[in-house]
């Protein structure tokens, strides 16, 4: 079963970003992590004399711990590109509910938790259908309890990479920026987890 951690609010989660530079960074209220402003790709449309389709998607940066050593889940895409699990937002969905359910959707795991105070994007526009569409992906962190992962009909193969690894193997800047970010982020999370522990056991 995937877990969210406490405290989340959902409308901090859904709230949009106004754009501005390049690694543009905010600070929220409540210490939740947002970064990285949407990037508006004008020169996609300037002659197209249409303005874009705007889409979102949502997914989730995915790790695992394996004796001590923590390895993240990237995904082939049928195009080629190495990414993390995502896709769009369906219905009345908020963006981690989005995570979630692309997370089990197209790696097959269900034991993982979310983790509270991260949350980043990118955006990057395509054609499709002579739509010109701009979409922008959030990114979740979740921590998996599950060793393996099942590949679906959407992506053509997966591998478990260490951050090293999968740095060199992810194709697009904007998802490898926000990677350095997440393991940052999880380095404090699980120095935290371990400082408790420690105490615990005093």
């Amino acid at each position: 079963m995937a877990l969210l951690d406490g405290g989340t609010d959902p409308a901090f989660l859904n709230r949009p970003v106004e754009s501005g530079a390049v690694g543009g960074r905010e600070e929220p209220d409540d210490g939740g992590r947002v970064a990285r402003s949407p990037i508006f790709l004008y020169h996609a449309t300037a002659n197209s004399g249409q303005m874009p389709v705007e889409a979102t998607s949502a997914g989730a940066i995915l790790y695992r711990d394996t004796r001590g050593r923590r390895e993240y889940l990237l995904l082939k895409s049928r195009p080629g590109d190495w990414e993390f699990p995502k896709g769009g937002v369906e219905g009345e969905e908020e963006l981690q509910q989005t995570a979630i359910r692309e997370v089990e959707e197209e790696a097959g795991i269900e034991d993982f938790r979310l983790l509270d105070g991260f949350r980043d994007e990118y955006d990057y526009v395509f054609e499709a259908g002579g739509d010109t569409i701009h979409k922008t992906v959030h990114l979740f962190v979740a921590k998996s309890f599950e060793a393996s992962a099942e590949l679906s009909h959407e992506h053509r193969d997966h591998q478990w990479r260490d951050y090293e690894q999968a740095i060199n193997t992810i194709t697009q800047d904007g998802p490898r920026e926000i990677l350095e970010d997440a393991h940052e982020f999880i380095d404090e999370v699980e120095g935290e987890s371990g400082d408790e522990a420690d105490g615990a056991e005093a």
